[in-house]
């Protein structure tokens, strides 16, 4: 059975399947095509953490595709201590064809993986956000073409999930990428292990010089400073990443080719000014948009064989 937990999981060709197939489904999108290949099929979506972007492609994508969705939080599913994770697993993949979790634990969806009879998506952990990874090479493939071993991505900001999960996606193709981020707030050293045991020849460029960083980027990556659950820091990472704002001076130091992605929510006024959000470089909402078509495109991937 296939899951979508890790991209460490995944080879080149499996993730170049399910981008050709989020490609196929967009453009029929544009075209007001709807078809409907999960006629019948039932998606359940369960939240530790709010959500817009994630809960909405994911919810639009199987009603496009002729199948429907429902939505709990953890509470409501009994994964507050109510009933156990093996017990909820085990009755939810009875029900329905697919689920999507969204969680603090990673370890807490690889184990209800581990005891589901149907497909389970990794909607973010606190360790990786790997469809989010998806939809941005997607994007970075319509802006640069389906070649990108010549178009850095330089992520600026906390080497968190989103950076931890970009860089599994730029080894499996060949994308080259340098995560630049304050002393103390690299890459995290499980991460790295588990990256160098997987991709042994494959260097991600680290360093903590955000302009020398993106002399050389085709793309200027960043997230917020501080994410849900880690409110309580705010005060100190705002202090600790102030010299790493993606703004007009940050922008200007990079090729004049350069783009801006971001995963959203963004902080306007701390990891990015308004300028370069609403600014030609930036392509922020049709990577949003992205987030849609990757879902199709997995969920076809998944069940459809």
């Amino acid at each position: 059975m296939r899951h979508l937990i890790s991209l460490q999981d995944f080879t080149t060709e499996e993730v170049l399947e399910i981008l050709g197939r989020a490609d196929e489904l967009k453009q029929k999108f544009q075209t007001y095509e709807r078809p409907a290949i999960l006629h019948g099929v039932m998606l359940t979506q369960i939240f530790d953490k709010p959500s817009l972007r994630t809960r909405m492609s994911f919810e639009t994508a199987i009603v496009h595709l002729g199948g429907s969705g429902t939505f709990m939080t953890s509470a409501e599913a009994g994964l507050n201590g109510r009933e156990s994770l093996e017990d909820v697993a085990r009755v939810l993949s009875s029900y329905v064809d697919v689920i999507t979790l969204r969680t603090f634990s990673h370890q807490s969806i690889v184990d209800f993986a581990q005891h589901s009879n149907c497909p389970v998506i990794n909607a973010l952990s606190d360790e990786l956000h790997p469809c989010q990874a998806l939809a941005d090479v997607m994007t970075m493939r319509e802006l640069f073409g389906a070649d990108l071993s010549a178009h850095r991505i330089v992520y600026v900001g906390d080497g968190n999930n989103v950076a931890a999960s970009l860089c599994n996606a730029a080894a499996l193709l060949n994308i080259p990428i340098t995560i630049c981020a304050p002393a103390g707030y690299e890459l995290s050293g499980s991460f790295r292990d588990s990256f160098a045991e997987r991709f042994p020849d494959f260097e991600i460029e680290q360093t903590n010089d955000a302009r020398k960083a993106v002399s050389n980027a085709s793309v200027i990556y960043t997230d917020v400073w501080a994410s849900m659950g880690q409110e309580k820091e705010s005060v100190a990472r705002n202090k600790a990443f102030s010299d790493y704002q993606v703004n007009r001076k940050l922008l200007a130091a990079a090729p004049k080719e350069c783009r801006f992605l971001h995963c959203l929510p963004a902080k306007r006024g701390l990891e990015v000014t308004d300028e370069v959000m609403e600014s030609p470089h930036s392509a922020v909402f049709q990577q949003a948009e992205n987030r849609m078509h990757l879902a199709k495109g997995l969920f076809h991937w998944l069940l459809v064989k």
